[in-house]
């Protein structure tokens, strides 16, 4: 397994965003929009997690990945989907308080 990225990981389609799945432990996606104001809000929030936890934190701009984001069901942004060992496990939409999102990180990171 690879070092794990200190900072988000940007996708750019579904083969990537396959291989980030199941290249690592625990991913986070961030299905993002830069016109969206609670995108913006969470932002530094996944920045942080990306620093100081196990977990890899993936973004897909859905103006950019429409297909992608149709295809994990999303229907607002932010929608985050939590992976563990190349599984989908949890699903949020909406801003999450920096305590749950890394709750649920360590639910799964070994």
């Amino acid at each position: 397994m690879s070092q794990t990225p200190t900072e988000p990981v940007y996708i750019d389609g579904q083969s990537h965003l396959e291989e980030v799945v199941s290249e690592y432990g625990v991913v986070l996606v961030d299905f993002y929009a830069d016109w969206c104001g609670p995108c913006k809000m969470i932002e530094p929030v996944l920045e942080d997690l990306a620093s100081d936890t196990d977990a890899v934190i993936a973004k897909v701009d859905i103006d950019q990945h429409q297909r992608l984001a149709g295809a994990n069901g999303v229907q607002g942004v932010p929608t985050l989907l939590l992976y563990s060992d190349g599984q989908q496990v949890e699903r949020t939409v909406g801003v999450q308080p920096a305590e749950q999102l890394r709750q649920l990180i360590d639910n799964y990171a070994a």
